[in-house]
């Protein structure tokens, strides 16, 4: 190297020592116009009193954000009350959403159910009205067969008739 061995320092020293990570580290040098050199090997390494401009620049970067921190404390962390709301009106929205989509495939799935009902219907009163004709027909054809029940046979295909027998069912 071409510095110092006890006046140089590594990347990796540089982030355990200021507790960064490489990015802070590239934004602190922005800062501070601090460029980290190279060694004959290709090793990227600080010089101590880099490290001492890069730790400076970042407690001014902490002391910034800690007076932004006491002039904004409402800014930057929202209520529980904000935070709840925010929920409420979120999954009233997913309810309101769910309702709508279910209502509308509800409704085209039984879109066609109101014809099917009336035809059921319709077709339920003509069942009953054929019903009942069968009915008086079987009532017609009783006492039809009873009326020809009543006739005897004669001779040469001559039939005679007897009195009809009063129980016949009406």
């Amino acid at each position: 190297m071409n510095a110092n061995p006890s006046k140089v320092l590594l990347p990796n020293d540089v982030r355990k020592l200021l507790n960064v990570d490489n990015k802070e580290i590239v934004e602190l040098c922005k800062k501070t116009s601090v460029t980290p050199k190279k060694d004959t090997k290709g090793q990227i390494y600080f010089s101590v009193d880099e490290v001492k401009k890069l730790r400076n620049a970042k407690s001014s970067v902490i002391a910034e954000m800690k007076e932004k921190k006491v002039t904004l404390p409402m800014m930057t962390k929202p209520s529980s009350q904000t935070v709840v709301n925010g929920l409420l009106d979120t999954l009233n929205k997913m309810e309101n959403n769910i309702t709508t989509s279910m209502t509308k495939l509800i409704d085209e799935k039984l879109e066609g159910m109101d014809d099917v009902v009336l035809e059921l219907v319709r077709c339920k009163t003509e069942n009953e009205n054929l019903k009942n004709k069968v009915n008086e027909l079987n009532k017609e054809n009783f006492k039809l067969k009873n009326v020809l029940n009543s006739f005897k046979p004669l001779l040469c295909g001559f039939y005679i008739k007897k009195e009809e027998e009063n129980n016949i069912l009406l």
